[in-house]
């Protein structure tokens, strides 16, 4: 907005000035003011209307080249009157690099200056320090002026495209914010058939064989009603089978979504199985957290919490650790969890593989990396025999609010 009024102002300016310099005849003051008008026209006219609201930006070579020319007649014919409309004259040395490429801003540039020393006092005596004097004038100006505006245009295009680039930046983080939080849900809908898969399976597997293996031994029980001894190992036969399942169906109900998460943040849900598990076996485990905690999409949160009861329980099943570690850490990008441990080791591609083909009871390390995998999650595990295992799982770090 300023850069496209500065032509008026300095005109009005420069009129202004020259009424108070000293107010001249009326005939030569309706002279001065009807130049003055017919300058505001004609910028009006060649630049104002044709760039609208875009007035740094170029319009057409050609039609710039026109406009500064009768711009350049306009200050001259103006100061030629008065002197203090060099003041608007300083108009082509301001706008020439801006909307002008190179060559030509510079050729306007040195028009401006061949009017600004010409026109108040004529050209030069003919004397050989006369007319160096005048030609040095008039390339330092342009030279000097010339390179304080190309200076100034490449300063501000350079903070045009960090403008665009910060732009960029913070559109590509919105949409990248969107698209993981996009995924997340689709990532739960999938994770609620296959949990309804997985359900189902565990239904087939143990709960419908543990009902028909209770219902078997009772009517083995009432075949047995005249031997005391095996009507009393059926009916416990019944109540262990009963006992067995309903510790499945527990444990099935458990693996939906982690109690723990309801009413604590992850890392002090992480902290409380920590030390539950600490308080029944050995070793006890260490646990850290590093960066600053942030309240992460559920999905996130319920999946790297699982991770780390799978691997608590693997340790606790093989590892025969004596250190067991456990590290939450968030960064810019991502949200880690480090299971170390320094038991007996295994191998990972045999050891998933045999989980892959073992029927799909429990987690294992086929589903961890499966659960992982989709909430855009990876897993790592290192592992050797006899050097112990490295487990390191990660989610983006996409926030709660985020997903809601």
């Amino acid at each position: 907005m300023l850069f496209g009024g500065l032509p008026y102002l300095l005109l009005f300016l420069s009129t202004a000035l020259s009424l108070v310099h000293g107010p001249p005849p009326a005939r030569r003051l309706l002279t001065t003011l009807g130049l003055a008008a017919v300058a505001a026209g004609w910028i009006l006219a060649t630049y104002t209307l044709p760039t609208g609201r875009r007035s740094r930006q170029p319009y057409g070579t050609v039609r710039t080249a026109v406009y500064f020319a009768g711009l350049l007649a306009l200050s001259a014919a103006l100061m030629a009157r008065d002197q203090v409309f060099m003041l608007f004259a300083a108009t082509g040395f301001l706008q020439a690099l801006v909307l002008l490429p190179t060559v030509w801003a510079l050729v306007s540039v040195a028009a401006t200056s061949f009017v600004v020393n010409t026109v108040p006092d004529g050209f030069p005596r003919p004397t050989t320090g006369a007319v160096v004097g005048y030609l040095a004038a008039i390339a330092f100006q342009t030279v000097v002026i010339g390179w304080i505006n190309l200076l100034s245009s490449r300063l501000n295009e350079q903070h045009q495209r960090r403008k665009r680039t910060v732009a960029e930046l913070r559109s590509a983080l919105t949409e990248n914010a969107g698209l993981h939080a996009q995924l997340i849900t689709q990532a739960r809908e999938a994770g609620v058939l296959d949990e309804r898969q997985r359900m189902a399976g565990e239904i087939h597997d143990t709960l419908a064989q543990g009902l028909a293996g209770i219902i078997r031994q009772l009517e083995a029980a009432e075949h047995a009603e005249g031997d005391r001894q095996m009507w009393r190992r059926h009916l416990v036969a019944a109540k262990d089978l009963a006992r067995d399942s309903l510790a499945e169906a527990r444990r099935s109900v458990q693996a939906l979504r982690p109690e723990q998460l309801e009413s604590r943040t992850l890392p002090d849900a992480l902290e409380s199985l920590v030390e539950g598990w600490s308080q029944e076996r050995e070793p006890k485990v260490a646990f850290a957290t590093n960066g600053t905690a942030i309240p992460l999409h559920a999905e996130l949160e319920a999946t790297l919490y699982r991770v780390a009861q799978e691997a608590l329980a693997n340790i606790a099943k093989h590892a025969r650790a004596s250190k067991v570690g456990i590290t939450l850490s968030y960064m810019e990008d991502v949200v880690v969890l480090d299971v170390l441990d320094d038991g007996v080791g295994f191998d990972p591609v045999a050891a998933e593989a045999e989980a892959g083909t073992s029927g799909g009871h429990g987690l294992g390390l086929v589903a961890m990396r499966r659960r992982l995998g989709r909430v855009a999650g990876t897993l790592d595990i290192e592992s050797a025999r006899g050097e112990g295992t490295a487990i390191s799982a990660a989610v983006p770090a996409i926030p709660q609010e985020a997903g809601a």
